[in-house]
């Protein structure tokens, strides 16, 4: 199924009004991991009739064709359907547009994840076992107990360590992975979180969505994944997207603050219904 919609998009004409879960897959120059990603995805969740799994690519214009490749693709499976964006105009953008779709079409449970290879798509029943015991947001983290980064360089592991403890340290926040990008959410948390336009397009994004979610309210469960470097194509992370969230999240805390919304119990929302011990619910033997 192809979809051609702009960027706050409806759901596909002939959709099931109720679904079940929406993979959302951001693309750009992603040939040569898409395939084996969809496999892989297909073969995760064999059991789930199409009317039941949807996984949407949302393909900003590649120039290697990716869109392309997508849409082949998607004529062979009914369970893939492909979002065309005009132009690459950031990471956020174009997770934005895929939930909107995912949202229109009724979906019960949406997941989001990168198209390089380094989430596995086996990780994620544990993380929809997570949203079915009461977590509104379940979380794909390295950094709790049995999370892993097997084959990441030290440079990388200290880089990404660092930023999710300043982001924790600035944004009181108790979650330990927040800027990863493998999570599954409950649509009204989803929605809920997305009620005002994003205000950071590159990685930074992850940690925005995600300071919503806690400031409205949203019970999190971190679920621990192994994350592995990507072995083909090219990697998007550069020095302004680093920087960029750098200088957003002090931003975010300013704004809660100033919204009000805030409390002294490590970044909990006002309404929020902890999960014992913590609004951060962590898998046991988390640290």
């Amino acid at each position: 199924m192809v979809v051609a919609v702009p960027a706050r998009a409806t759901a596909p004409a002939g959709m099931p009004p109720r679904t079940g879960a929406w993979v959302v897959v951001p693309t750009y120059n992603e040939r040569a991991t898409l395939p084996a990603l969809v496999a892989r995805l297909l073969n995760a969740l064999p059991a789930a009739p199409a009317a039941d799994l949807r996984i949407l690519v949302v393909d900003d214009n590649s120039p290697d064709g990716t869109g392309a490749l997508a849409d082949e693709l998607a004529a062979a499976d009914e369970r893939l359907a492909v979002l065309h964006r005009t132009a690459k105009t950031g990471l956020g953008d174009a997770y934005a547009a895929g939930f909107a779709v995912a949202l229109d079409a009724g979906a019960r449970r949406i997941i989001q994840m990168d198209a390089d290879g380094s989430h596995d798509p086996a990780a994620i029943p544990a993380l929809l076992a997570a949203l079915d015991a009461g977590a509104d947001l379940a979380v794909g983290s390295r950094y709790v107990a049995g999370g892993a980064t097997p084959d990441w360089p030290l440079r990388r592991r200290i880089l990404s360590r660092g930023g999710c403890a300043y982001a924790r340290l600035v944004l009181g926040l108790e979650i330990r992975d927040l800027t990863g990008g493998f999570k599954a959410w409950r649509p009204d948390t989803l929605e809920a979180a997305l009620a005002e336009p994003l205000t950071v397009q590159g990685y930074g994004f992850q940690i925005e969505l995600t300071e919503r979610a806690v400031r409205g309210g949203a019970r999190v469960t971190e679920v621990p994944i192994a994350f592995r470097d990507r072995t083909q194509g090219e990697s998007k992370m550069g020095a302004a997207i680093v920087r960029e969230a750098i200088v957003r999240v002090p931003q975010l805390r300013l704004a809660a603050r100033t919204a009000g919304t805030r409390t002294a119990d490590g970044g909990r929302g006002t309404n929020a219904p902890a999960l014992s011990p913590s609004p951060v619910n962590r898998s046991a033997g988390a640290r």
